[in-house]
Parts: C-alpha cells; sequence; structure tokens
C-alpha cells in the first residue's frame, strides 16, 4: 500500500471523462473492492499500473502480490478512499466480482473507452493465414471473463452501439467464458476502442493490433 493515498476530492469524479471510463475497464477486469475502502488493481504489464496512476493523477507505490496457488508475484497498486470506492460500487462493481460481475452503469459516450480498458485487462487478439483458401488471412478480438452475465451484457451493449453479434465460446472446465469477433465485426471493435488517436492505452496490444491489420491493408 502506498504511503500516501490520494485526497479524497481527486478521486471523486464530478463528470465522467474518456480516461476515467478506461481505467474503470482495468478495474473491472484486473482490480477489486475490498474492506468499504480499498481498490486494488493487479497486472503483468506494468504500464497498466502507469496508466492508472497517470489517470488518477497522483503517485500510488506499486507493491507485489503473491498467488496462494502457485506462489508467484505479480505488481500491484493498493490505496483506501471511501468516496472513490462508494462511486465504483454505484456503477455496479462489487467485492469478490470476477464470477459475479454484471451490467455496469457506463454512459454509452464513454463505452468504447471503457472496452479499450476491459481489452487491455483481459482482452486479446490473434490471428491466422487459413490454409483452405489462398491468401485468406483471418483475425479475432476476444474479450474473456469468468463471469457469463458480464460477458453477455458486453455483447449486447456492442451490439447496441455497432449493430454486431460476435460469438461467445466456453473453456470447458476453465469456467471461462470468451466473447469473439471475427474480421470484419472485429476490425469495428477496434476502429471504436482506438478511435482517438491519442486516448491511454496499452502501447504493446495497440502495436500488435496495427501490425496485424496492415498485414490486410487496414488502418485504425
Amino acid at each position: 500500500m502506498g504511503k500516501r493515498g490520494p485526497k479524497p476530492k481527486e478521486l471523486a469524479p464530478r463528470k465522467w471523462t474518456s480516461d476515467l471510463a478506461y481505467i474503470i475497464g482495468l478495474i473491472a477486469t484486473d482490480g477489486c473492492l475490498s474492506g468499504g475502502r480499498n481498490v486494488i488493481l493487479v497486472s503483468k504489464d506494468k504500464e497498466i499500473l502507469s496508466n492508472f496512476q497517470r489517470v488518477l493523477k497522483t503517485k500510488l507505490t506499486i507493491g507485489r502480490t503473491t498467488s496462494g496457488l502457485t506462489g508467484a508475484t505479480t505488481p500491484r497498486i493498493q490505496f483506501s478512499n471511501v468516496l472513490f470506492y462508494k462511486f465504483l460500487v454505484s456503477i455496479g462493481l462489487t467485492p469478490a466480482k470476477s464470477k459475479t460481475i454484471g451490467s455496469l452503469k457506463i454512459p454509452k459516450k464513454y463505452f468504447f473507452d471503457f472496452l479499450r480498458g476491459v481489452f487491455d485487462g483481459d482482452g486479446s487478439t490473434y490471428s491466422y493465414w487459413d490454409k483452405r483458401w489462398r491468401s485468406s488471412f483471418m483475425f479475432y478480438v476476444q474479450f474473456a471473463s469468468a463471469s457469463p452475465v458480464f460477458i453477455e451484457w458486453l455483447r449486447f451493449s456492442i451490439e447496441r452501439n455497432l449493430h454486431i453479434r460476435g460469438h461467445i465460446t466456453t473453456a470447458r472446465g476453465h469456467g471461462v467464458s470468451q466473447l469473439k469477433y471475427a474480421k470484419r465485426e472485429g476490425l469495428l471493435v477496434l476502429r471504436r476502442m482506438y478511435a482517438e488517436p491519442r486516448s491511454i492505452c496499452l502501447s504493446r496490444k495497440h502495436l500488435k493490433t496495427t501490425e496485424m491489420l496492415a498485414i490486410v491493408g487496414e488502418q485504425l
């Protein structure tokens, strides 16, 4: 935990912004709430934690947490702020949310900023050359969650905005659902998430996405 937490007024949002929506996406995937006041964000990517600090406009100590199952340690930020905690609860986040998180109250204007945070937390892209057709390059955009309700809400929200369906799969024995968008639909999702070139994001995923699209002559 950091020695000095952010001032309450700094973390009691007066209005929504694209950056605020982005870090809520991070908290919804890589974060958790505890004790009625503690906000925690855990990520292997230190850039994620740096982005979190940048949006909050405060320097928080990056510590480490240890997995009780594997013993592996992962960087994390933890701070206490009742006002910010209550704000997060008011939009639908709850403690121990990984399997129970559902729909969140995200303004439509900032949904794709939020989705970019979800993508940086628990999203990915993958691509391959399909040997069944000559010169056929396939790619997918996907979001993963242990909560089927959250995945269904993401699907509904994306469909409401972009009029695309995607498809949901669940890995047998793992209990993780994945929402996937192939090629044309995936391109629509990516372009909305990265609509503003200067938007805060995880640079390695942005670079991978840019290189992937270049193969098919597309740009963000």
